[in-house]
């Protein structure tokens, strides 16, 4: 029987369409000083369906965090960091700090418009999920799908052996023959439609953990958002990467080191011991 880790538990959650696995590079570089889990795909247990404002999504994310024996440093990539700190919001007890990677907080008038839209039933037609719905998601084989996506620049920026890790856990046989992606479309699409409008609850008082981010610095996401909203909630506890917003594909070790820093940071006083650590499911 393997004895319990003595590092520090650190909690790792992914972005939309992507399951944890994709950012392998990522997490094995932090597994140097953590004791890393993940989150496989959110959105995916019967138990948790995609719902308004990802309140499900929360629940399926609390829910894993229950299953630790102790406190967990949260840290999460676009839609895992949106609920990793969502999650912390609720249950401060389940977490020491977040560290959201590229996940800025929509507040404010671009909000009440979100808001607006979806009340309207727009929110489908103005989210990313319209293209999520189109994308193509068989493939006859595996080669034929590494084929697909190295083709387009988005994934020549990544780190070498990130797009293998993201075709080794995105990838599942199709029963109709050849492989198709593990994250279904729909799922994805009704998670960019539902993206929360009342994320400014999380600034009417003080975050109950410490918070920190960590933005691309060619980021669109974080540009159509803005980040008033997200320096708000975390101050000084702000740092920026070269990259998009997939820059932990892009820059996995650079990533890890301002990860990292940044947990260093939040929890300056507390300990954060280094050492050889294992990612577990």
């Amino acid at each position: 029987m393997t004895a319990p880790s003595t590092l520090p538990l650190l909690h790792f959650t992914h972005g939309n369409s992507y399951p944890s696995g994709a950012y392998g590079r990522l997490l094995e570089a932090l597994a140097r000083d953590y004791d890393v889990r993940v989150t496989d795909m959110l959105g995916h247990d019967p138990r948790f369906p995609v719902d308004e404002s990802w309140r499900s999504l929360v629940d399926e994310l609390i829910a894993r965090l229950e299953q630790h024996a102790r406190p967990a440093i949260l840290v999460g990539h676009s839609l895992g960091g949106a609920v990793s700190t969502l999650a912390a919001w609720r249950r401060p007890d389940l977490a020491r700090c977040v560290v959201m990677l590229d996940s800025p907080v929509v507040a404010g008038w671009r909000a009440q418009v979100w808001r607006l839209a979806k009340a309207l039933g727009l929110g489908p037609r103005l989210s990313p999920g319209t293209i999520a719905e189109r994308r193509r998601d068989t493939w006859p084989s595996r080669a034929a799908a590494y084929e697909h996506f190295i083709a387009k620049p988005m994934f020549q920026a990544w780190a070498p052996g990130a797009l293998d890790d993201y075709l080794e856990h995105g990838l599942v046989a199709d029963p109709a023959g050849g492989v198709r992606l593990r994250f279904q479309r729909d799922v994805e699409a009704a998670i960019y439609a539902s993206l929360p409008h009342g994320m400014g609850a999380l600034l009417r008082r003080p975050f109950p953990v410490p918070v920190g981010f960590i933005a691309g610095t060619r980021s669109n996401e974080l540009r159509q958002a803005g980040l008033a909203a997200t320096r708000r909630l975390v101050g000084d506890n702000f740092t920026t990467i070269e990259g998009t917003h997939l820059y932990p594909m892009e820059h996995p070790a650079l990533t890890a080191r301002l990860t990292r820093a940044m947990i260093e940071r939040l929890l300056a006083g507390q300990g954060a011991p280094a050492g050889h650590g294992a990612i577990v499911a």
